[in-house]
């Protein structure tokens, strides 16, 4: 197995960026979801509500990138700021029609449950297959695709721990999913619907999290071993 693709999210619930090579420290990829859209309860936009995240779609109309000297650039529309900049808050107010603004993350984590997401190629293949949809990993905000042979082989690897290029990652869960598969989001586009099936033959729950075991620098093309 290796490394096909990488990806990070500078602000949550935004539209990220692929990356050629990644640092991986004790959160995941380093500058992945490290800010995020939060209002004045010190909920955080995404699309979903739960005890920390307020759904707030507007949220996905944005994209954000980092620049080489680390400063992260949001885009909307036509529109360009840098973070911290009041015009995005004021921005991100009107379109969501409440106060809020870009925070760095604090006490309470931006992250959902794992520091690193994964999926195989083999299993978005055969998603594709069954289920007669776009199985864009963009659609699903995974951080690492791996080729592979086997579909949800990833799945048998909780519990154990992958290492690549030096760094090793504990496999810790299947990822739980929700409506956020079946929204146009990061320049992907929702066709075909993927939660009803999931719900139905996958336990709604599609790649898994791991926990960074050993931190440094993984690269597209990286080969990946199951220790």
């Amino acid at each position: 197995m290796q490394v096909v693709s990488l990806r990070r999210y500078p602000v949550k619930s935004m539209g990220g960026e692929p990356l050629e090579a990644a640092r991986l420290d004790s959160r995941g990829i380093e500058g992945d979801r490290w800010y995020a859209v939060e209002d004045a309860d010190g909920h955080f936009a995404s699309g979903k509500n739960t005890r920390r995240f307020r759904r707030r779609d507007e949220v996905f109309s944005y994209s954000a990138s980092t620049t080489p000297t680390g400063d992260v650039v949001v885009t909307g529309g036509r529109d360009e700021w840098m973070v911290g900049d009041p015009a995005l808050d004021e921005d991100l107010t009107r379109r969501m029609g409440l106060p809020v603004r870009v925070t760095a993350e604090a006490s309470v984590p931006h992250q959902d449950m794992g520091s690193v997401s994964l999926i195989g190629t083999a299993t978005l293949e055969w998603c594709a297959r069954r289920w007669g949809l776009l199985a864009d990993p963009r659609r699903l905000r995974v951080n690492v695709v791996l080729s592979s042979e086997e579909p949800f082989i990833e799945e048998t690897w909780v519990g154990r721990t992958i290492a690549c290029a030096g760094t090793q990652l504990r496999v810790v869960e299947r990822v739980p999913r929700c409506r956020m598969v079946d929204i146009d989001q990061d320049g992907a586009q929702a066709q075909g619907r993927w939660l009803r099936p999931l719900a139905a033959e996958r336990e709604m729950r599609l790649a898994v999290y791991g926990d960074v075991v050993l931190a440094g620098v993984i690269s597209v093309g990286d080969a990946v071993s199951v220790l």
